[in-house]
This record gives C-alpha cells, sequence and structure tokens, in this order.
C-alpha cells in the first residue's frame, strides 16, 4: 500500500488537516506528509496523476484519525503531522520562518539555501523535473536564506516542535564550488545556535577539499545526486547536470565517504525517469561497494514543468527495484537507521526502508 500511495498519489476531502502541503520548489514538491501504519510518507497530493489515484481520505476526526479509501473500500486509518509551531514566528529581520524552512516528514527541517540555479530558466539546460522556481515566483520562500535565518529558525524548530535534523539542499549557482560554500555558511551558523544533526546537498564541486570543510563546520552527511543513471537518460532529461559524468560524481562519492563515513554519503535515484531496472539495480550496487546509499524514490511529476503528464512508475517497478537494494543494503549493514542524517534517514520519500526491514525479517527467519 505505501508504494502505491507513492506512485499514484493521493485524493483528500479536504487539503487543510496537519502541515500544508508543499506545492513546487526543490522537492519533495506537491506532497504532503501522511502518517499509515506507524510510518509518515511524503505523498503526492498537487500531481495531475494524484487526481486520479484510487486512494481518497475522508476528512479527520476529533481525534485526528481519516480514513483511507481505495477504490472505495476502506483500507487503513491515517493522520496528518501537526503543523508545527515555527511556522507562526518571524526572523529577527520579519520573514515568516515558513519561508525559510519547512517540516518534511514530521520531526525533518529542510531548506532550499538558494533558490534559484544557473540551469533553471534555460530549459536547453534545465533538469525537465525540476520546480525550484516555482515556489520563488509564488511568493513562498525567499530567494536566498541568510545563516541567520536558518540558525534562528533551527532554533525554534528544536525547541518548540522537537525536530531532529535539517536537511540543506541549494541550486547550483555559477560558481565551481557548486554551492559547497553557501551550505558552509549556513552549516557553521546553525551549528553556532543549537546542537542539531545536520546533511547538506550540492552537485560535486571542483574541489573536494570542500567535503572536510564542510564536515569541520558541522555537517554530518553529504547528498550529490545523479537523480539518473544511464547517460542517454541523463542527457536527455537533464541537459546541463549530465555534463558532470558519472564517473566524476564517482570520484567524489569515494572521496566523501572518506570523510563522512559510509552510508552518510548519499544519492538520490529518481525510479521512472526511464532508467531500465537493471541499470537502477548495478549502479546501486556499485554505489554500495563504495559506501554510498543510494536514496531511489519514485519519480513524481510536477505540474508546471516539461515532465508533468509523465507517467510515474508502476507498483511493480518500484517493488523490482527496491526489493533488491534493500537486500544488499541489509547486505553491507548500511540501512537507513544507521545513518546520521539526511533524506535516507528521514526516509519519508521513499519505501526503501520498508524493503529493508522485509530484507532482514528474512533473514533473522
Amino acid at each position: 500500500m505505501q508504494v502505491e500511495l507513492q506512485s499514484h498519489g493521493l485524493r483528500l476531502e479536504t487539503e487543510t488537516a496537519g502541515a500544508s502541503g508543499r506545492q513546487g520548489g526543490a522537492g519533495p514538491s506537491d506532497h504532503k506528509a501522511v502518517q499509515v501504519d506507524g510510518s509518515t510518507l511524503m505523498v503526492p497530493i498537487y500531481t495531475a496523476q494524484s487526481g486520479e489515484s484510487p486512494y481518497f481520505a475522508t476528512a479527520p476526526n476529533e481525534q485526528g484519525t481519516a480514513t483511507l479509501y481505495r477504490e472505495g473500500e476502506p483500507v487503513s486509518s491515517i493522520s496528518f503531522p501537526d503543523p508545527p509551531a515555527f511556522y507562526e514566528h518571524t526572523t529577527s529581520d520579519g520573514v515568516p520562518m515558513w519561508k525559510v524552512a519547512k517540516l518534511h516528514s514530521h520531526n525533518v527541517l529542510a531548506t532550499t539555501v538558494l533558490q534559484n540555479c544557473i540551469r533553471y530558466d534555460d530549459r536547453d539546460t534545465a533538469c525537465q523535473f525540476c520546480a525550484i522556481g516555482q515556489s520563488l515566483e509564488a511568493q513562498r520562500t525567499i530567494a536566498y536564506k541568510w545563516p541567520h535565518h536558518l540558525a534562528e529558525v533551527a532554533e525554534v524548530a528544536v525547541a518548540e516542535d522537537g525536530v531532529e535534523q535539517f536537511v540543506m539542499t541549494t541550486g547550483t549557482p555559477n560558481t565551481s564550488d557548486r554551492g559547497a560554500k553557501l551550505l558552509y555558511e549556513s552549516v557553521a551558523a546553525v551549528q553556532e545556535a543549537v546542537d542539531l544533526d545536520i546533511q547538506v546537498q550540492c552537485e560535486p564541486p571542483d574541489d573536494f577539499g570542500w567535503f572536510e570543510r564542510l564536515h569541520e563546520a558541522g555537517a554530518d552527511a553529504i547528498g550529490m545526486h545523479m537523480e539518473a543513471v544511464e547517460p542517454k537518460v541523463r542527457a536527455e532529461i537533464m541537459p546541463g547536470k549530465a555534463k558532470v559524468p558519472v564517473d566524476y560524481y564517482m570520484e567524489a562519492f569515494a572521496d566523501a565517504v572518506e570523510v563522512f563515513g559510509r552510508g552518510n554519503v548519499s544519492t538520490y535515484i529518481l525510479a521512472g525517469l526511464g532508467d531500465s531496472k537493471e541499470a537502477i539495480v548495478s549502479t546501486s550496487r556499485e554505489l554500495i561497494d563504495l559506501g554510498v546509499y543510494p536514496f531511489i524514490v519514485p519519480f513524481v511529476p510536477i505540474s508546471g514543468t516539461p515532465l508533468e503528464n509523465h507517467s510515474p512508475p508502476d507498483d511493480d517497478f518500484m517493488a523490482s527495484v527496491l526489493a533488491p537494494v534493500g537486500e544488499m543494503l541489509v547486505d553491507a549493514g548500511m540501512t537507513s537507521d544507521t545513518l546520521d542524517a539526511g533524506c535516507a534517514k528521514c526516509g519519508a520519500c521513499s519505501t526503501l526502508r520498508s524493503f529493508e526491514e522485509k530484507a532482514r525479517a528474512n533473514r533473522d527467519r
């Protein structure tokens, strides 16, 4: 059921329950946090495909519980994380804190430090799935989150909402460090204000010395996202980013693992962009051997992007990828619960964790 929910999305009787969903931005976009079967998932609700989903949820009752239906039949009870208290605050210079960072899942603070990218405005170079500029255009965020913004939000979110980790991503600036310097300044400011596990995310920088600097500033983990693994798919879907070849990512991964440790280096793989099952599984095996966690998520078409009508992966495809990768992660002792920080530790954007649990249970029989 969880795999289906993330692939098909969810229709809601009311969208006002719990923390608000998120439209546009760097991701997870067009999603809402849903608590189902003891897990918190980010589930698409604003996509075109979610409007045709077999899943429908009623308005929550007085206890905050909604009934989940599949094709008209009740299948489960679900709930939604409460809106965080920090959304009601503003920074010292008057910026609403909800424009600085968002609550992901139920205990993860997330932000896009730089809300634009050198490739975004040119469709010849832009990633065809990206909506990083949409939330800025709609004035749901600000273009740059200054270090003091992030520090102030983190303090409030930890104190009032029990936030346990902070994920900082960034659009790619026109600098050779590819955003590592901005992240370094952000991490340092937050760690000076509050003790918090932090993952940073950027493209591989020109100077791998940035990995050590980021770690010294207080970053616990790093994500460098390939999104697609086959060269032909990368060239078609993200023509600009594909100019950074997979081989360079592999070099960067190996170097970053030396600094952050096994598992605390990760990469997003968006299943459903066109990569074959075999390519995703074989690349994941190579990554795991390097000590890199392949965080495989179902591709979600975002409204307003060139791929808004692209079909998401079906359930069988996702299971055929996640099952062997879950087994490999268990075999490597590098499961999501062993990580220090980041999207894979949170796990809400993928059901990969559930396949790790299945593989571990099968091994223990």
